[in-house]
């Protein structure tokens, strides 16, 4: 699989080895940024983006926590454009806004912004398998210090839960609070599988999933809370995330899980609805093709 040829950096296309920055941007030592992660699909009609205004909305609400004021449509535009230009069918797409320039002091205001989209050949960072799961010992970043929105400095939490969870030969960590109530992963919603109910997860903590609300609306799975001792007594467990996808999950600490017919289910209906096999989700997508006719009548 290639590597991506061009970047878009501050309003320009770039080559990729020109993509650079300083060792002391301010979000490089303080983690002030926010970036979303958006997938391409190749479809029967050519490449499409799932779900692009969804995130990129999301990641206006984490720039408005930051202070940040973001040209949404140019990072619509420059979503569509690094996919075309890289020549790629199916791509992982990293928007990033951060802040550089001018002090390494706390106030952000008088600092520059600096804006970013990549598209990266991608497969599931899990894998196309089954997870094993360690309750984290790490609890979630409380939303009353950091709101659970994909801000860059927030995810030194997922990071260090995960390194705990692989050291002990587990895939992927489970973020549990003091109480004894389920949040997410450290990159994925969870949701529970009770017969054929299905159940999303839900905490304050917890990121506002866009895999996790696609896969409510396919199935119509309810929100609630969900204490570790009913999670125990789930028929089945499966994880939700852009990059993931929906993937089961087969064991959490000690306690095992079946990969189970109802998980099945709803990883086929997913991948219908990426690929645009579902013509009632169609919104969902964004074609490049699309795209492509209304810049040749423009142009």
């Amino acid at each position: 699989m290639s590597r991506p040829r061009q970047i878009f950096v501050d309003g320009h296309y770039v080559d990729a080895h020109n993509a650079k920055c300083s060792v002391l941007e301010h979000g490089l030592h303080y983690g002030t940024g926010v970036f979303e992660g958006i997938r391409c699909y190749n479809t029967e009609d050519g490449p499409a983006i799932f779900r692009l205004d969804a995130h990129l909305a999301r990641l206006e609400q984490g720039a408005l926590a930051l202070g940040m004021n973001v040209d949404i449509a140019a990072l619509h535009d420059a979503a569509q454009q690094v996919v075309l230009r890289n020549d790629f069918e199916e791509a992982y797409i990293r928007p990033i806004v951060y802040y550089g320039g001018g002090s390494l002091h706390l106030d952000v205001e008088p600092l520059d912004l600096f804006s970013v989209v990549a598209a990266l050949p991608w497969t599931s960072h899990l894998g196309n398998k089954v997870v094993r799961m360690q309750s984290s010992p790490y609890r979630r970043n409380p939303a009353r210090a950091i709101p659970p929105l994909k801000l860059t400095g927030g995810y030194v939490n997922s990071i260090l839960a995960k390194r705990h969870a692989t050291k002990y030969g587990y895939d992927e960590a489970l973020f549990v609070d003091d109480d004894g109530y389920v949040c997410e992963a450290t990159g994925e919603n969870i949701f529970a599988v009770f017969g054929d109910e299905v159940v999303a997860v839900e905490h304050c903590d917890a990121l506002p999933g866009i895999t996790r609300d696609t896969v409510m609306a396919l199935t119509g799975a309810k929100a609630r809370r969900m204490h570790m001792v009913e999670l125990r007594q789930a028929d089945e467990v499966f994880l939700t995330g852009t990059s993931a996808e929906v993937v089961p999950v087969t064991t959490i600490d000690t306690h095992e899980y079946g990969a189970g017919p109802v998980t099945r289910r709803i990883q086929q209906a997913y991948q219908d609805v990426v690929h645009g096999r579902i013509p009632t989700r169609g919104h969902w997508l964004t074609y490049l093709s699309t795209y492509n006719k209304a810049l040749r009548r423009s142009a």
